[in-house]
């Protein structure tokens, strides 16, 4: 293809073009070399872009910063936190998980870090994440004795299923996302098969619509959540209070094989930014580059409030965010690099 090109700027311009063609073709080859030698690899480079909003625009932020910053190969592929986990501790695949959730996973992402199959490179987000079953403020100051989980058989009729009148409907998570697993073994241990029905709305979008139509309505709702979220700093929720944390039941929630199910508040350990251990070794600036990226919970709800105010896509709040927050990822990249994004915006 090179060659080609060059032949018809011969053809088009003569000599002359040409020179001028090898000249183009030397300073680009020299700096894709250069390029090549920030990244440190010239393998292809895929991130997952999980589908919850601050995961989409996570993913969307690093790969511009890899790509125009460091002049990485990058793609970008759908992801969910228990196939891209299976799939990074299995195959080393995909590169980058931006935000993952390992509470759900946490026996088998222990044993890959273990035996050095993945890398937690940093946290995703420095101040810590908190998972729960919630209901709307409103709906809290209403019914004062509903404070907990184990309150929740004598609620189902305020909480009642559209298709199903007779029971309560309970809002879990999408198909593929960790808590759902975490969301059925604690509805079968508090045995809320007898008066709810465990709800999947399908997908993370369906969830943020069903939850804030409820809130818009002042309607009676309760539903799985986690933050920070754009969602969670736009309504005033209440979490329903659960154990504490045991490590042995959370466990057993999340092995399929493993009976009975116990009673435990979700697992909340750091969410990380995980790469394949192969990405350390061949490219230790993205690696150290990863190790800078965390946000805190106001610097991440802020980006996700601007994305659903602007019914965005996760790549146009990536934009606005290296946009308008440059004085925040500069610090995570050298100075040719926050330099080489800026201009590509």
């Amino acid at each position: 293809m090179f060659f080609r090109i060059l032949k018809l700027i011969i053809r088009i311009f003569g000599i002359t073009g040409f020179a001028g063609a090898m000249a183009l073709a030397t300073a680009g080859t020299a700096q894709a070399a250069s390029d090549a030698a920030l990244c440190g690899t010239d393998r292809l480079i895929d991130i997952a872009e999980m589908n919850w909003p601050s995961a989409a625009a996570l993913a969307q932020i690093h790969a511009i910063i890899l790509e125009k910053g460091y002049g990485c190969n990058v793609e970008i592929v759908s992801g969910d936190t228990v196939p891209t986990s299976a799939s990074l501790l299995a195959k080393g695949t995909p590169a980058i998980a931006p935000e993952l959730w390992t509470g759900t996973i946490q026996e088998a992402w222990d044993k890959g870090v273990a035996d050095g199959s993945v890398v937690v490179a940093g946290l995703a987000i420095s101040d810590g994440a908190v998972e729960g079953w919630w209901i709307p403020k409103y709906v809290a100051d209403a019914n004062p004795n509903l404070k907990s989980v184990e309150d929740l058989p004598d609620f189902a009729q305020l909480f009642a299923d559209p298709e199903d009148p007779d029971q309560g409907r309970f809002i879990s998570c999408p198909p593929g996302w960790g808590c759902e697993i975490g969301n059925a073994a604690l509805f079968e241990a508090y045995g809320l098969e007898d008066s709810f029905n465990l709800f999947s709305p399908g997908s993370g979008g369906n969830l943020d619509a069903t939850i804030a139509r409820a809130f818009i309505r002042e309607e009676p709702i309760v539903f799985y959540y986690w933050g920070p979220t754009g969602l969670m700093g736009k309504y005033d929720m209440v979490q329903l209070t659960m154990p504490p944390y045991n490590a042995e039941i959370w466990n057993c929630n999340t092995d399929a094989n493993c009976q009975p199910k116990g009673k435990s508040s979700f697992a909340t350990p750091p969410v990380v930014v995980a790469t394949a251990s192969w990405l350390a070794e061949e490219a230790p600036n993205v690696a150290e580059y990863l190790g800078n990226v965390a946000l805190n919970n106001v610097q991440i709800s802020r980006m996700l409030t601007w994305g659903d105010e602007n019914k965005a896509s996760s790549l146009e709040t990536a934009m606005n965010f290296l946009e308008t927050q440059s004085d925040i990822w500069s610090g995570w990249v050298p100075e040719e690099v926050a330099a080489a994004v800026m201009a590509s915006l």
